[in-house]
């Protein structure tokens, strides 16, 4: 039994690491010098065995010498008593006051989209460790087990992302446990030490009292509207009094589908990122509806991927939300421009992770990725070494520009080409006049392109993997909102044949996410497409 409890203290210390600056700040406990109490019960001292183990065992100065230390002093002065029970002078035991109302938390867990059968273990069964230090000292060890895992679901999720899917490139967050521990068993009110580890995003409190009401079968889901012929302006059908309702319009028991209604449609459309023609088809009557009937399990899913987010997504933030092929820049939670925008394919997904905006690159070469470069580009330089300047692109070899009519095309194959290809500045250019960097693995950023009719689409995942941003002037006019030394207006003086680098005073934050659920500001939750699968993936790893 003490192998356990070491290992537990030992999985603490080993666990602790300084939170990032964006996630929920948990207090700490600073270490000064302190009596060590002697253990006056074989509890006690096995308490103590376990903690002296983790503490004098580690390396002094690593991260898991420090929280060993910060958890033995901490138990040194309760001359090394439990936190979570209480033992009466015959021997037997019981929960604590904090352990009984951390309990409460594991009974509602549902409520908080997690699963109570995964802190309630057999292992927190009081009855087997009565007058057994050996077996009161596992129970302890077992309720700290329980509420660190507790406490790191609510905080970053119960799934690593990576698990689900390599596309999903989100670092989770992490909890120094050892002080988490120490301030959960100093508080008068554990339940608000790990609230405060809860997601404060507000749709992320859509969500969870949306569950509520799946919880509690109280499910009130408006009327739909029936599907039927296309509606345009000026015709009548018997479900316009419903539409009226839905888009906020004054009762009317007109059937026509008059301006106001057009306006309204319009709107509504533009708000979705659907094409704001004014005309009631199928898709509109679908986001109309609120999209396909959510879910529970849905609903979970969303909730689990915004405890995957950062805590804080920046005051000053660009969100892009893959499933529903828009982006938004937003100033302390209140969105301030919006646009559409084109995504990676199923083939070529856009990963999900989170950035900043560092540099904005006028003019740009395209870098033609070397995927793009074997099954498109090479088969049609070697059929035509004509292709290479009718894109406007360059041939590198080392690094140096080379004609295509100088290679002896005989010893080249797709499989074996050894050059790189680049598109120059120009009209044509695949990232057309403007693209917006923020460095990572994946090679992928925000850019303009001269494809403009695909904006027209609904469905627009469409791209090798970078997001095509439909206005970017407008998109580029909106994100310098904060910078004193740099406009639209300059960087369109730029425009020209030669490529020019800027970097805005600040870096942005850029969030690339995935969400099949959202929620608007009147609480509607509106879904949207399993575009690569995610939410299915995510479902099932959560059934599991």
């Amino acid at each position: 039994m003490n192998k356990f409890l070491i290992c537990l203290f030992a999985a603490l210390a080993g666990t602790a690491v300084a939170m990032p600056a964006n996630a929920q700040d948990v207090a700490t406990a600073a270490v000064t010098r302190v009596t060590i109490a002697p253990p006056q019960t074989p509890l006690a001292a096995n308490i103590k065995a376990a903690l002296s183990a983790a503490y004098y065992g580690a390396p002094k100065g690593s991260a898991t010498y420090e929280a060993g230390q910060k958890l033995y002093f901490f138990y040194g002065e309760r001359h090394f008593e439990p936190i979570w029970l209480d033992q009466a002078a015959d021997g037997g035991v019981t929960f604590s006051a904090p352990a009984r109302k951390i309990l409460k938390l594991f009974e509602d867990a549902a409520r908080e989209g997690l699963r109570p059968s995964d802190y309630l273990t057999p292992a927190l069964d009081v009855a087997t460790a009565q007058s057994d230090p050996a077996g009161m000292a596992a129970l302890e060890t077992a309720f700290s087990k329980a509420t660190m895992a507790y406490a790191t679901h609510i905080h970053t999720g119960r799934i690593k992302p990576q698990s689900v899917d390599s596309q999903l490139d989100i670092q989770p967050k992490h909890l120094d446990e050892a002080a988490l521990l120490v301030e959960l068993a100093r508080s008068a009110d554990p339940v608000a030490v790990l609230a405060k580890l809860e997601p404060t995003h507000p749709e992320f409190l859509a969500l969870k009292a949306a569950l509520a009401k799946f919880e509690d079968g109280t499910v009130d889901r408006p009327a739909a509207i029936a599907d039927g012929p296309l509606l345009k302006p000026g015709v009548s059908d018997a479900r316009m009094p419903l539409i009226r309702e839905r888009l906020g319009l004054p009762a009317d028991a007109s059937l026509i589908y008059d301006d106001a209604v057009v306006a309204g449609i319009k709107a509504f459309q533009e708000s979705l990122g659907l094409s704001p023609d004014g005309v009631t088809g199928p898709a509109t009557i679908a986001a109309l509806n609120g999209g396909a009937a959510v879910s529970r399990d849905d609903i979970l899913a969303n909730m689990e991927r915004w405890r995957w987010m950062p805590t804080d997504l920046g005051k000053f933030n660009v969100f892009v939300n893959i499933p529903e092929f828009r982006l938004a820049i937003s100033r302390d939670g209140v969105e301030q421009y919006t646009t559409r925008v084109v995504v990676g394919t199923t083939k070529n997904q856009t990963p999900v992770f989170s950035d900043n905006i560092r540099h904005i690159v006028v003019n740009p070469y395209w870098n033609v990725p070397s995927s793009i470069v074997k099954g498109e580009i090479a088969p049609k330089t070697l059929a035509n070494p004509g292709y290479i300047d009718s894109q406007n692109m360059d041939l590198l070899y080392n690094g140096s520009a080379v004609s295509p009519w100088a290679v002896n095309w005989a010893e080249v194959s797709p499989a074996n080409f050894p050059f790189r290809v680049r598109q120059r500045p120009g009209p044509g250019n695949a990232l057309g006049q403007i693209k917006f960097l923020f460095p990572n693995k994946h090679d992928v950023y925000l850019h303009d392109t001269p494809s403009k009719g695909l904006f027209g689409r609904d469905y627009r995942a469409l791209s090798h993997g970078c997001v095509r941003v439909q206005n970017p002037m407008e998109f580029a006019d909106a994100l310098l909102a904060n910078e004193t030394s740099m406009s639209r207006a300059s960087l369109e003086a730029m425009f020209g044949p030669s490529e020019r680098w800027v970097n805005p005073q600040s870096s942005i934050p850029v969030h690339l996410a995935y969400f099949t659920l959202r929620v608007d500001d009147n609480g509607t939750i509106r879904s949207f497409g399993d575009l690569y699968g995610h939410n299915a993936k995510l479902i099932e790893a959560m059934a599991k």
